[in-house]
């Protein structure tokens, strides 16, 4: 019985990297989604205080992306304690879903970050499963 994956498909350490790659998983999704929204917010208004445009099909906007935004801010910070970054890396990706286009850039680095610090977490967690 052979399996084409060279991981490990058991324990703690394999367990753990799935919760981290999940974690991030949403991460990414949420970031997407906010940025998304974000500039569909500046679209809003831009039509709404550069034009005068008042259309009632507009309203929804604000209220949606407030919420994806809490949303998003509840995965930043899944993640950030799930990776056990500093508090500056929190500080950057919580602004990504405030500044337009700037979701993209800091999911971008957040990808960095992730693939340069899970080594060795899952070194850590393997050494307390010893």
């Amino acid at each position: 019985m052979s399996t084409s994956s060279t991981a490990p498909t058991g324990g703690p350490v394999a367990e753990r990297e799935r919760k981290l790659r999940g974690t991030f998983r949403n991460y990414k999704v949420m970031a997407f989604v906010t940025g998304a929204m974000l500039l569909l917010l500046c679209v809003e208004m831009i039509l709404k205080y550069g034009f005068g445009v008042e259309e009632a099909w507009l309203n929804w906007i604000p209220f949606v992306h407030g919420w994806i935004y809490v949303v998003y801010l509840v995965t930043v910070f899944n993640l950030w304690s799930a990776m056990r970054w500093d508090l500056g890396r929190v500080v950057a990706l919580v602004a990504g879903g405030v500044v337009p286009v700037l979701s993209f850039v800091m999911e971008r680095r957040a990808q960095r970050w992730f693939d340069a610090d899970l080594p060795a977490l899952l070194q850590r967690a393997a050494a307390r499963t010893r």
